[in-house]
């Protein structure tokens, strides 16, 4: 067994597979193996999904051993390959959020909200496109929901705070979860002798802080070995890093409703994010620049001031 330079294999059956999403270690997908059964959690965008195919089939499993697809969320870097995959996979149910099954199975709405944020070119370049799922091919999921891959146990947890339409689930045998984007982001560039460093993502449009903090501290609740990230892949030392992302959580809510009323509010979003984040990185043993720091987190600096934005002027 040859994996593709794109996979990695983490343990235990379980696979990351970098989706290549804007650029290398930005945005994983998973592939969970279990006695001849897969199941992917997260997928990627349209255009990344046949590396996880490929992953597949590296392990000498054919679409037909596919039960489950399970996007963490609707986002289109979590979310956006489900349909293809879907339809590769003719065994497959698709498992989704709630409140997310309407955008899977009509992605109309969700296509042109991402379209209004991104733009048309960005979306034809970096997304493809999407497919809807049959609707006789989607279950929802609810809190506490327990599925079985081959025996193995996977329940799932309704986390809102980064999106409303967002669950994590947890897998018995690593006693892991796959936290979409509910337990922030760590991207392996910023990695010390410390260990990963992670922040939190407050993307439009349904970023709910206080909800944040309760889904993160009920993942923390379980004293997880270790939590799956889409970006990007496996972390461990899991209550130091669950310290620190609620820690920079307060950190960024504090900035934000302080620029609440000022003129250029979204330049002092993104400047006192960069700020926050400078510092703790500095204090992590971080020795890259500023201004490459800034490029690392340029996509993150932007979406998370607009997802600040909304929230400071909910009702």
């Amino acid at each position: 067994m040859t994996l593709p330079d794109t996979a990695s294999a983490l343990g235990q059956g379980v696979y990351a597979v970098d989706t290549g999403f804007h650029r290398d270690r930005f945005d994983a997908a998973y592939l969970l193996v279990q006695d001849g059964r897969a199941a992917f959690i997260d997928t990627g965008t349209q255009i990344g999904a046949p590396r996880l195919l490929a992953a597949l089939q590296a392990l000498g499993l054919t679409p037909d051993a596919v039960d489950y697809v399970i996007p963490t969320h609707v986002h289109l870097d979590h979310a956006g390959g489900a349909g293809w995959l879907m339809q590769q996979c003719p065994r497959a149910t698709l498992l989704v959020h709630a409140r997310g099954a309407r955008h899977m199975i009509d992605p109309k709405a969700l296509w042109l909200g991402a379209t209004a944020v991104y733009g048309a070119e960005e979306m034809a370049r970096s997304y493809g496109s999407i497919v809807p799922v049959p609707a006789e091919r989607v279950q929802t999921t609810a809190e506490g929901l327990e599925v079985a891959l081959a025996g193995r146990r996977l329940r799932f947890a309704d986390t809102p705070g980064h999106a409303r339409h967002h669950h994590c689930v947890w897998d018995e045998a690593t006693r892991g979860w796959f936290t979409g984007d509910t337990f922030g982001l760590s991207y392996r560039e910023f990695d010390t002798e410390r260990g990963p460093w992670i922040m939190p993502s407050a993307t439009p449009v349904q970023f709910e802080p206080d909800e944040l903090r309760r889904s993160i501290e009920r993942l923390l609740a379980a004293d997880p070995a270790c939590i799956y990230l889409t970006h990007f892949s496996r972390v461990t030392e899991v209550p130091r890093l669950g310290a620190l992302l609620l820690s920079l959580l307060d950190e960024l809510t504090s900035m934000a409703q302080a620029a609440k009323h000022l003129p250029d509010r979204d330049a002092v979003l993104r400047a006192g994010q960069l700020d926050i984040f400078a510092r703790s990185l500095a204090a992590h043993g971080c020795t890259l620049p500023r201004e490459h720091i800034a490029e690392l987190l340029a996509i993150d600096l932007v979406l998370n001031a607009q997802g600040m934005a909304l929230w400071l002027d909910r009702p």
